[in-house]
């Protein structure tokens, strides 16, 4: 899609990026803190990296909150987006998302939200494919400029980006490569299982490209659905996947992917998405104010916004998920 020219953002020059991020604070220290302070962390128009992949471990908690604090023009990127984006979109967080792909679902198909905005060009889908994306990561991970690739040569991908990507041929074996400018955001919002006060995190189940993300940002808030002793952490410690030197924020939110889904810990809350997708794709532009009236701005807080997806849909997503994880 082509975006308005008001969408159009500059990076920053990538030594720029890499100087933020070898200064940034490192220290064993505390980092506990509510979701509120966690959002005052982030400023309008920033680049925001969101972990997890489409419905699973989606910093929604996080999400939810960046969008009551009244934040604006965020650059987002994720590997695959869900419904994270419809908020991001409808409540105007973002008109600017990086992705592989933008759907409610594989049960509910493409966003009806994100054609309608940026159809419309009131914002910016940005398509890379899931591979690319990653690469895109690990170069910001890995303190490199660029990462040459096959990803996205034997499709019109690549080209529908332009000038964002670059060919060339390989100096050793004279093949033709692609290459991906790094990804280095200023912020990135990964949910995890557990983790302890210093930001030490586990990951149980699929890793995704959080790992990479949290390595490229330059500053990492960390929800977690329990705080643990480093005691226990130092028990495991082959299990910690996101070391405390990247994390600036750690805030303990049980359900903190609701009504996505956290392995082990539960599943998605399907008669929500039901409802949701019913709700807001009939009416991409009132049903999705309808929705944030309801769910985001209308509760009092996190545990309010649980208190609406009902005791009952709390309990049932915690016993799927339970049994998934001991299956």
């Amino acid at each position: 899609m082509t975006a308005p020219a008001d969408l159009d953002t500059a990076p920053k020059p990538y030594l720029t990026l890499r100087e933020e991020t070898r200064t940034r604070d490192r220290a064993l220290r505390e980092k506990v803190m509510s979701l509120e302070e966690a959002a005052a962390l982030v400023s309008d128009g920033e680049h925001v990296a969101i972990g997890g992949c489409m419905m699973s471990r989606t910093p929604m908690a996080m999400i939810w909150a960046l969008i009551r604090a009244g934040r604006r023009d965020l650059i987002v990127s994720r590997s695959i987006t869900s419904s994270d984006g419809d908020w991001l979109y409808a409540s105007g967080a973002s008109r600017h998302i990086i992705t592989s792909w933008f759907t409610q679902g594989i049960v509910w198909g493409v966003s009806k939200v994100m054609r309608h905005h940026t159809e419309t060009g009131a914002a910016r889908f940005e398509e890379w494919s899931h591979m690319s994306m990653g690469l895109r990561y690990r170069a910001g991970a890995m303190g490199l400029p660029f990462m040459p690739v096959r990803s996205m040569m034997g499709s019109d991908v690549a080209a529908r980006l332009g000038e964002a990507v670059k060919p060339m041929t390989c100096p050793y074996t004279g093949e033709a490569l692609l290459l991906l400018p790094a990804l280095n955001p200023d912020v990135a919002l990964i949910h995890v299982q557990r983790a302890d006060a210093y930001g030490n995190a586990q990951i149980d189940g699929l890793q995704f490209m959080d790992i990479d993300i949290a390595m490229a940002a330059r500053r990492v808030i960390l929800t977690t659905e329990r705080i643990v002793s480093n005691d226990q952490i130092r028990r495991a410690p082959d299990r910690t996947r996101i070391p405390f030197f990247t994390v600036d924020a750690v805030v303990e939110v049980p359900f903190g992917c609701a009504p996505h889904e956290c392995y082990g810990a539960y599943e998605p809350f399907f008669d929500h998405m039901d409802a949701y997708c019913a709700w807001v794709n009939g009416d991409p532009v009132g049903g999705m104010a309808g929705y944030l009236d309801e769910y985001v701005h209308g509760a009092r807080d996190w545990a309010d916004f649980l208190g609406k997806l009902g005791v009952g849909a709390l309990l049932d997503a915690a016993r799927r998920g339970r049994s998934i994880a001991n299956d």
